[in-house]
């Protein structure tokens, strides 16, 4: 079987496109169209050389040596902290700026939990001398102050969500009723696989660069393209959905999603979508989302901003049902003591949403000769003033 994207815009039973009827233009000129641009020469070659020149690709595959003789195993890290603006999601918003254009959209919106996303939106959209909205929920605008900054910097207007948790989910719900009100002009940058089809395949597409790289880099130093397992952290789901790509239709390749547990995934303070979650609808996707007996959806935690979200990406979703991906739930306590552990033993700061990662390390054991890829999907300057107030540092 098939752990892409079918033609109807589902992966398994999950997926779709679940919109009200204002958005039905918007969403449906992107599905007509995001295939056929990105797949014309000219397209392609303005991507990578983006790519290379300005996001500074391919980022290293580099085997970690402390951390390997530590586990007894082969750790190797995607490097996607060394991209500019210090994540993943540039990959993403590069592609889609490059579409935006060429769909004759003059102004961007965007919605941010970590910050990231908009970061990342905020600077294609100053190299592209376009118009940034960027909506982001009042809690994380306050607990994520240096990247509001950067926005700032970079020429973006911040709009703050003020209903509901105050953070990703509300985001998203405001962009949403933009997108509504302004269909004409206005193009919707969501940064993870998640909303309605086509985003999350189109995401998917702009980050599976990183697994491209990956089966090159593996090649060139073990003399085989396939590790054994791929680990990446799992909150909408972009940077795992980038490094699995590649690797979904190949069963020997094992697939390991990390989930936030927050304070325990039973404590009522968690974000672990795969333990908790029942098929509903969120954001224009039929997923696994988080949500009381009558359907009403819970509030997640996190002490990562960018794991907070309800539910998760239709494939992510899909790779849990089958059984294809493992999930594992790391809590916030073990995420942040992997923080201080990759710097003293790596000299790598992660973002807590990666440092989440890592701690897989500790839930598993691992043969010798085992290859294990774990994406380092951003790094931790962001996270400093949650580090700073966490260990008193």
């Amino acid at each position: 079987m098939s752990y892409n994207v079918n033609e109807k815009g589902y992966y398994g039973e999950f997926g779709g496109a679940y919109i009200p009827e204002m958005l039905y233009p918007n969403v449906e000129e992107l599905r007509h169209n995001y295939l056929k641009i990105t797949a014309e020469p000219e397209f392609q070659a303005e991507f990578d050389a983006l790519l290379k020149d300005y996001v500074g690709r391919p980022t290293p595959l580099y085997f970690a040596t402390r951390l390997s003789e530590k586990y007894n195993t082969k750790v190797y890290l995607k490097r996607e902290d060394l991209c500019h603006t210090g994540a993943h999601k540039v990959n993403n918003t590069i592609g889609q700026i490059l579409l935006a254009k060429r769909l004759g959209k003059t102004r961007i919106i965007a919605e941010t939990g970590a910050g990231q996303h908009g970061v990342a939106t905020a600077t294609v959209c100053a190299l592209m001398g376009l118009e940034c909205i960027v909506y982001m929920g009042e809690v994380d605008i306050k607990r994520q102050a240096p990247n509001v900054a950067r926005m700032k910097m970079l020429g973006a207007e911040i709009r703050p969500a003020l209903s509901g948790s105050k953070t990703l989910k509300d985001a998203t719900n405001e962009a949403i009723r933009d997108w509504i009100n302004n269909p004409l002009d206005t193009y919707y940058i969501i940064g993870s696989v998640v909303g309605p089809h086509p985003y999350p395949d189109m995401v998917a597409r702009f980050q599976s660069v990183i697994s491209k790289e990956i089966k090159e880099q593996l090649l060139e130093k073990e003399g085989r393209e396939n590790p054994d397992y791929v680990i990446a952290c799992v909150g909408g789901g972009s940077n795992a959905a980038g490094t699995y790509y590649h690797f979904l239709d190949n069963e020997d390749v094992k697939i390991i999603a990390v989930e936030a547990a927050g304070l325990g995934v039973d404590s009522g303070e968690s974000a672990a979508t795969s333990a908790l979650g029942k098929v509903g609808v969120i954001h224009g996707s039929k997923t696994l989302l988080m949500q009381t007996t009558d359907g009403q959806i819970t509030e997640p935690y996190s002490i990562s901003a960018g794991l907070d979200y309800p539910g998760v990406g239709p494939m992510h979703a899909n790779l849990f049902k089958t059984g294809r991906a493992q999930f594992i739930s790391i809590t916030d306590e073990q995420a942040m003591d992997w923080g201080i552990k990759l710097s003293q033993m790596e000299g790598l700061i992660p973002a807590i949403e990666t440092a989440h990662a890592f701690a897989v390390l500790d839930e598993m054991k691992f043969k010798p000769e085992d290859i294990v890829v774990i994406n380092l999907s951003g790094r931790g300057d962001k996270d400093l003033n949650t580090y700073i107030d966490y260990f008193k540092l």
